[in-house]
């Protein structure tokens, strides 16, 4: 609000006498998967306290074109000075969960899971995994401290997969879950070896990741809940029923939170009296 409102809405201090109330509905624009209706309703009331906000559906709900998800009663003055700012939350984190539902429901029927990554806007990142939980997909680590998750650059350093892996397993002893990403077969079996959580299969063609499932999925570690598999690196809604047919156990996908369209609402208001 600090960024929107400076030293206030000179427009609305201009147009709207300072008395005035009204009626403001917010509707839905296009079809979707609601998300952020909370942090809507509080940026009204950040503004003002005094104004009534009651959500008139719930996060992860579906909503249809048309159809009201916040009534807003109060002042004239307030409800447009947060219009803009609760707007712009609504629409980005509504589009996450829509893109992050198409993607859930195009693998439905399969294994796999879809998560989210940290490719993410800055600050936003508590918010916009939220976004993607009421999509229906799942969260991957929030940042660098809660999960390890060993890349090609870490491989380099280390001086190899195995050594990667085994610095971790000798350093942590178990206690924090570790993913291996792998980019060929032969790194593949190297990770398998050392039995991680997860092994990620980066930007793997299909006929790769169904050997690697194929491979994988006859290891004894399979029944302990390890070498759970995910597919990474280039994934869209073209191809990521081809993906999850291979039989990946998670689909991570940066473009549902970096790339996903925003879902549009609008507020109407309607003066009272």
């Amino acid at each position: 609000m600090k960024e929107d409102l400076g030293a206030g809405d000179i427009t609305s201090q201009f147009t709207v006498p300072e008395e005035a109330g009204g009626l403001a509905l917010i509707m839905a624009k296009k079809e979707g998967v609601l998300s952020g209706i909370e942090i809507c309703r509080q940026v009204f009331l950040t503004v003002d306290p005094g104004i009534k906000a009651e959500p008139q559906k719930s996060d992860g709900d579906r909503v249809e074109l048309g159809q009201v998800v916040l009534s807003l009663q109060g002042k004239t003055r307030s409800i447009l000075a947060a219009e803009r700012t609760a707007l712009n939350f609504l629409q980005h984190l509504s589009g996450i969960a829509t893109f992050a539902a198409r993607f859930v429901e195009a693998v439905k029927g399969t294994r796999a899971k879809i998560l989210d990554t940290r490719k993410t806007t800055p600050g936003l990142r508590a918010l916009e995994k939220y976004a993607v939980a009421c999509g229906g997909g799942q969260n991957h680590r929030m940042g660098l401290w809660d999960m390890v998750l060993i890349k090609d650059n870490h491989i380099e350093a280390a001086g190899g997969v195995a050594n990667a892996i085994r610095k971790v397993q000798d350093a942590d002893h178990g206690r924090i879950k570790i993913e291996v990403e792998v980019q060929n077969l032969s790194q593949l079996e190297e990770a398998m070896a050392c039995e991680p959580d997860i092994i990620m299969l980066d930007n793997m063609n299909l006929e790769q990741m169904a050997e690697a499932c194929r491979l994988v999925f006859s290891h004894p570690a399979r029944d302990q809940g390890k070498l759970r598999l995910e597919a990474s690196g280039n994934v869209s809604l073209d191809n990521v029923r081809q993906i999850a047919e291979c039989g990946v156990d998670f689909i991570s996908v940066g473009a549902i939170t970096h790339s996903a369209p925003a879902l549009d609402f609008s507020l109407r208001l309607k003066p009272l009296g």
